[in-house]
C-alpha cells in the first residue's frame, strides 16, 4: 500500500502496518485509520494518519522507561481488540518533542492499546494518579536504570 506523509513524502507500507482506531485519538476522533511506522531514531515509532498526511504522532514503548507502568483495560475493550493475554497487546504512548529543545515527555495517562493480531487500537484513558500527561522520558529512564 502506498501512503502520503508530511515527514517522509510517499511511502510503501505493508498492510500489516495499518491500525484501525475506531474511536480515534482524543482530540482527533474523526481520524480512524493509521499506519505504524518505525522511526529512524530508536526506540520511537510514528503513528501516521492515512486520512490526513499532515497528522502523525511520535510513540514510544512506556515500559522502556517505566518498568512499573500498568494499563487498566476493561474486558469489553480487550474483547473488541481481540486481546486474550498481555502478549496479544502492544502498548505505546504519545511523545511530545518541544520545538524549543525542552524535555521530551510522554503521555502515560492516555496510552494507545493495539491488538497485535486484529490491528485494532484504542486510546485508553487511565485513572491511576501515578500516570500524567507529561512524564520526562530521559529523567524517568535514568531513574529506572538506577
Amino acid at each position: 500500500m502506498r501512503i502520503r506523509t508530511k515527514a517522509f513524502g510517499e511511502l510503501d507500507i505493508d498492510d500489516r502496518q495499518v491500525i484501525d482506531i475506531n474511536e480515534g485519538l482524543i482530540g482527533f476522533q474523526k481520524f480512524k485509520s493509521y499506519a505504524l511506522l518505525d522511526a529512524a531514531q530508536k526506540p520511537y515509532f510514528y503513528l501516521q494518519s492515512l486520512e490526513l498526511p499532515e497528522l502523525a504522532f511520535i510513540l514510544v514503548d512506556p515500559f522502556l522507561f517505566r518498568p512499573d507502568y500498568a494499563v487498566d483495560i476493561n474486558d469489553d475493550l480487550t474483547s473488541a481488540l481481540h486481546i486474550t493475554s498481555p502478549d496479544d497487546a502492544l502498548i505505546l504512548v504519545v511523545v511530545t518533542v518541544p520545538a524549543d529543545g525542552g524535555s521530551v515527555t510522554a503521555n502515560l495517562m492516555g496510552p494507545l492499546v493495539i491488538g497485535k493480531a486484529s490491528r485494532k487500537g484504542a486510546q485508553v484513558p487511565q485513572a491511576d494518579p501515578r500516570w500524567q500527561t507529561k512524564h520526562d522520558v530521559m529523567a524517568e529512564l535514568a531513574a529506572a536504570r538506577s
